[in-house]
């Protein structure tokens, strides 16, 4: 499990990776600020990359399986750039849901268990919505 220590490159990949997700969610507050979008999403790939890797991030990014998602946020992300950020985050929301949705089982997971708003997903039935999902795990 050499893999999974958390040594400081990785650290500061995911906290770029959490400042690009509350960039982009400020950007999306503020009525879809381009600036903010294009920050946000700056950070979100660049942390993406420090805290996995170029060489595996290259990888999971030309994946087969993930070329339509890869294509749908670079070009969801041109959109924003130019100026038409609404439909830049659309395109952009579809191509993370497309490259990242074998990763939703696991991230159920985390958030069962997250101290303060993990009990709402403990109900039944979200439980039961999540469970279905959960069994369909890809390996990276």
């Amino acid at each position: 499990m050499a893999g999974l220590e958390m040594n400081d490159w990785k650290k500061i990949g995911l906290g770029l990776t959490g400042f690009g997700v509350f960039f982009s969610f400020l950007g999306i507050i503020f009525f879809f600020d381009k600036g903010l979008l294009a920050i946000g999403n700056i950070l979100f790939i660049s942390g993406v990359i420090i805290t996995i890797g170029i060489k595996s991030s290259l990888q999971f990014f030309m994946k087969r399986n993930n070329l339509k998602g890869t294509i749908s946020f670079g070009v969801g992300f041109l959109f924003v750039i130019i100026g038409w950020p609404v439909i830049g985050m659309a395109l952009e929301t579809y191509g993370f849901i497309i490259l990242f949705s074998g990763f939703w089982p696991t991230l159920a997971v985390f958030v069962q268990k997250i101290p303060v708003i993990g009990w709402v997903f403990q109900y039944p039935s979200i439980r039961s919505f999540l469970d279905r999902y959960r069994g369909k795990r890809v390996p990276v």
